[in-house]
């Protein structure tokens, strides 16, 4: 397989999956964008055959600590996107981080290689295309995101039945039940502490502000051909549901487990197999209630707003993650609060040009502007 954003959540504990199974899988291709040293570490224990590191000033440090192995070396954007192609690779997990994981998922597609998708911003923002691509190649995508990894698992033997609701859900993150007035003076560091999953600085925020629930179901309307309307968004804090799917017979299938990622990444590794996991097991005698309530969606306005990017169609889907990403960093940086974050991914929509059937070019294009669009309102309003 090839990795790409090995040094990320997902990636570090997909390579604990294959530590588990070491005779069912093989890493061709590790990739990172600047954890240099951890690279290093990773590419020493699992012998790649290439390691791509994406900031090219590190390029010598990891080109000078493999120097000794047979590992090759390369650096870039490019490079990651073209690793992603090898002739040895037959899966391609794509952990990137944002819109970057676009491009090399692309590519790999029109090699011919099974995706495992960690990555939703590729469908979010390119879902049109890229589903096209895989019908085109006969790839088949395979969803990592606990969520989704969940739908798939309730639709498995049931591609003759029509799906009539998929259920969504969430935690609700860690300002679940809290009302505007409550959020205005959040700190970075207390919406990064996600009640139930261990997770990267910027997903983390997407939980806090209900985003992550916006970018997954217009990447579920994608991954399973359901109209947006017929995916509903289910607050259930204890996280044990991981989603559920309904029938026109009124029957509910769910997934359930603990909270742990490397289920859903060894499934949609070894799929259709069930591999051997060592992890916890649920036992429901300890577990308690499980809840489940609707979301508040004038308090947390990013999830609406990923439902109308998604009605609108087009290229307004890319429009709303690139400006999602420049915000959530601005956020982190301290440079904006925290219900900003709403405002400038609305107010980016508004500005940025639409276009009703984008290739892949004007999604780069669009992308850039709007990322551009989002920076200028942050300077007007926000100047430091």
């Amino acid at each position: 397989m090839a990795l790409l954003g090995s040094t990320g959540s997902i990636g570090t504990q997909a390579l604990d999956v294959v530590r588990q199974h070491p005779d069912a899988f093989c890493i061709e291709v590790l990739t990172a964008q600047n954890q240099a040293d951890l690279l290093i570490r990773q590419a020493l224990e699992f012998k790649p055959n290439i390691v791509v590191i994406g900031n090219e000033t590190h390029y010598e440090k990891v080109r000078d600590a493999l120097a000794h192995t047979d590992t090759k070396v390369f650096a870039g954007a490019g490079s990651i996107a073209d690793a992603a192609t090898c002739e040895s690779v037959d899966t391609v997990v794509t952990a990137l981080l944002g819109y970057a994981g676009l491009n090399p998922t692309m590519k790999a597609i029109q090699a011919g290689k099974h995706i495992a998708l960690a990555n939703k911003e590729t469908l979010v923002a390119g879902g049109a295309i890229v589903c096209r691509a895989a019908r085109e190649q006969q790839v088949a995508i395979t969803p990592i995101d606990s969520e989704h990894s969940a739908i798939f698992q309730c639709l498995a033997g049931e591609y003759m039945n029509p799906v009539e609701r998929i259920f969504l859900t969430g935690s609700g993150g860690p300002f679940r039940g809290k009302k505007r007035e409550q959020l205005q003076d959040i700190k970075p560091e207390q919406a990064l502490k996600h009640p139930t999953w261990h997770m990267g600085r910027k997903i983390s925020i997407d939980s806090a502000t209900l985003m992550n629930k916006g970018l997954e179901m217009i990447e579920a309307r994608w991954l399973f051909g359901v109209k947006p309307q017929d995916i509903e968004v289910v607050i259930h804090p204890e996280s044990i549901v991981h989603s559920m799917v309904s029938f026109q017979d009124g029957s509910v299938k769910a997934q359930l487990g603990l909270p742990d990622m490397k289920l859903p990444i060894q499934y949609a590794l070894s799929f259709p197999q069930r591999l051997s996991l060592d992890v916890p097991r649920l036992d429901l005698t300890q577990t308690g209630n499980l809840h489940f309530e609707k979301p508040d969606t004038e308090t947390f306005r990013c999830l609406p707003l990923a439902y109308q990017a998604i009605d609108k169609g087009g290229n307004m889907p890319c429009i709303m993650n690139a400006a999602n990403e420049i915000a959530v960093q601005a956020f982190l940086e301290e440079r904006i609060p925290f219900l900003a974050i709403a405002d400038l991914i609305s107010r980016t929509m508004e500005r940025a040009s639409f276009l009703p059937a984008p290739n892949i070019e004007e999604l780069n294009e669009s992308d850039a502007e709007s990322r551009r669009l989002c920076q200028e309102l942050i300077g007007t309003a926000f100047p430091s």
